[in-house]
């Protein structure tokens, strides 16, 4: 082989070591980003299986009538109430849940929407606070117009069930309350429920210190945070309240957090299928029907009242009155002494 056709031999060499090295590299690059892009995918799908779908399926029409544009009607009713037992002034209806669920917000916007303004007679907290805002048992009285004088209806809260024991109010304190054994301004404390040695106990109470209406406030968006135990727990009263043949009902709150549609318009709350599973939910751990389940939207961010919002809640408090009054047309009258 001549040395001309030993240069053109090494060129060659080198053109093919260069074209190979040009082409590994090449494939690298195209395996490289076939991983990025199939990461990508994978990533893409494994964000959707763990990711639950907005909630934004809707019915037709509405599953439960509800009297839009008739707030002054149900709320005229309510201020006209008389309760059916004679011996009884005010009826009493007790709020009890989970902390953060909107039990003391829930009675500043009863209150607000019979005096016509924002008000605040209950100190609530924050939704997300991790801890009870409520720490004594204090009746909440609905003011009629001049100072002293009160509707017929009267609200207790209590300080939130908590999954761990030695935090939150202790069921048996809630079913003191229901008895009407708990006093006015009692501390509850988490660690050692009422007794009857204790000043707070009303060893003999009377019929207006009873329950007469349990009303268990479930948050919409945190239900599925709510340990076994808290379920437990207000399973545990509803049953001892079942007992003392106290009506209950359910008061389902923050469905504007839990459902973007209604958020967007609170008249869509009975279009919900997310809404509607949520009650179906509620209904199947706690065990109360769904006609016993009414969602509200609390007052938060507003400044003003809205008149959708107060139709909603005015439809709850309808169905505790009228359970309450049931329930009290059923305890005896007292019997009065006659002359002679």
């Amino acid at each position: 082989m001549t040395q001309t056709q030993k240069t053109k031999l090494k060129y060659c060499q080198r053109g093919v070591k260069s074209c190979v090295n040009i082409a590994m590299t090449l494939f690298w690059d195209i395996l490289k980003y076939l991983r990025i892009i199939f990461l990508w995918i994978t990533g893409m799908q494994l964000f959707k299986s763990t990711t639950p779908p907005m909630p934004t399926a809707a019915f037709d029409k509405e599953w439960r009538i509800t009297p839009w544009g008739q707030k002054e009607v149900i709320l005229q009713k309510l201020k006209d109430y008389v309760p059916g037992n004679p011996d009884i002034k005010s009826i009493r209806v007790f709020l009890h849940g989970p902390v953060g669920a909107g039990k003391s917000s829930l009675i500043n916007f009863i209150n607000s929407v019979f005096q016509g303004r924002i008000t605040s007679i209950a100190l609530a907290d924050s939704a997300i606070a991790a801890e009870s805002f409520t720490i004594k048992y204090q009746t909440h009285k609905i003011e009629k117009g001049k100072h002293g004088i009160y509707y017929p209806i009267v609200f207790n809260d209590v300080m939130g069930l908590e999954e761990s024991s030695g935090k939150g109010v202790h069921k048996d304190d809630i079913i003191n309350a229901l008895k009407g054994h708990v006093k006015e301004g009692h501390k509850f404390n988490p660690m050692s429920p009422l007794s009857e040695e204790d000043p707070g106990y009303i060893k003999i109470p009377s019929s207006e210190d009873r329950v007469h209406c349990l009303v268990s406030v479930m948050p919409a968006d945190k239900m599925a945070f709510l340990g076994k135990h808290v379920i437990q727990k207000m399973r545990d009263i509803r049953l001892a309240a079942a007992d003392m043949g106290i009506p209950q009902m359910v008061v389902l709150t923050r469905v504007d957090e839990a459902c973007p549609s209604v958020r967007k318009d609170v008249k869509n709350i009975y279009l919900s299928k997310y809404i509607k599973e949520k009650m179906e939910q509620c209904s199947t751990e706690l065990g109360v029907p769904v006609n016993c389940i009414l969602p509200v939207k609390n007052y938060h961010e507003e400044i003003d009242l809205n008149e959708d919002m107060d139709v909603l809640l005015l439809r709850a408090l309808r169905q505790m009155v009228d359970f309450a009054d049931d329930f009290i047309k059923n305890i005896p009258l007292k019997i009065t002494p006659q002359g002679n």
